[in-house]
């Protein structure tokens, strides 16, 4: 038998080679930007400054913080329910709430409860169909 009619596939590594291949597509283009448009971007540095004086702090580093928070747990708690995606849809909920909470500029009952409602409805549909339609296994 030819040696090229057989594939062989390492299942230890090969879910790496996409991300990898965005990963170094991305950091060309970041290169390609940054030496085409270095002036415009030196042009640019007092405007971020004041950005970053004006911004939201609270709001920036706390999305920044859940989201950190969300992804470092979520397959923790995955490994608690192998292959079931338990720990998506746990994570998941909490991490709708207090991002929506983190954002409302006014917290009403009613919109408090429609953002609970939410927090529970979206990532339970997400996991549903992840998990009996398209038969995919989240973390």
């Amino acid at each position: 038998m030819n040696d090229l009619t057989k594939v062989s596939i390492d299942f230890e590594r090969s879910h790496l080679v996409f991300p990898r291949l965005i990963a170094l597509v991305l950091a060309i283009l970041l290169v390609a930007i940054i030496i085409r448009d270095r002036q415009r971007i030196l042009n640019a540095m007092p405007y971020w400054r004041g950005v970053f004086k004006d911004m939201d702090k609270t709001r920036f580093f706390g999305a920044l913080g859940v989201t950190l928070l969300y992804f470092s747990l979520m397959v923790p708690v995955g490994n608690i329910w192998p292959n079931t995606g338990r720990g998506f849809l746990i994570c998941s909920i909490p991490f709708v709430m207090l991002v929506g909470l983190l954002f409302m500029h006014e917290r009403p009952i009613r919109s408090v409860m429609s953002l609970a409602i939410v927090s529970v409805v979206g990532p339970t549909f997400v996991w549903w169909l992840f998990t009996y339609p398209f038969f995919l296994t989240l973390p």
